[in-house]
């Protein structure tokens, strides 16, 4: 049971391709099942603190220093 124009787009995909229409299939159900695993066991994410909130332009801003450095040592 599929949505009719998915199950279309992957006709054509297939088609276009060259590949068997299960391929496709097992690959959406393999992510389908990746998409519903759960831990159980707590995951000890560390949390980093800067003493105040950090905005998304001083995040942008620590990205874009860091490309240009690693840039920079490149070349």
């Amino acid at each position: 049971m599929v949505d009719e124009a998915d199950l279309a787009l992957v006709k054509m995909a297939a088609a276009r391709e060259g590949r068997p229409e299960s391929e496709y299939f097992r690959e959406a159900f393999h992510l389908a099942a990746i998409r519903s695993r759960r831990w159980d066991e707590e995951w000890d994410i560390p949390v980093l603190d800067y003493g105040h909130s950090v905005s998304a332009d001083e995040i942008d801003s620590t990205v874009r220093e860091a490309i240009t450095d690693t840039e920079s040592d490149a070349g």
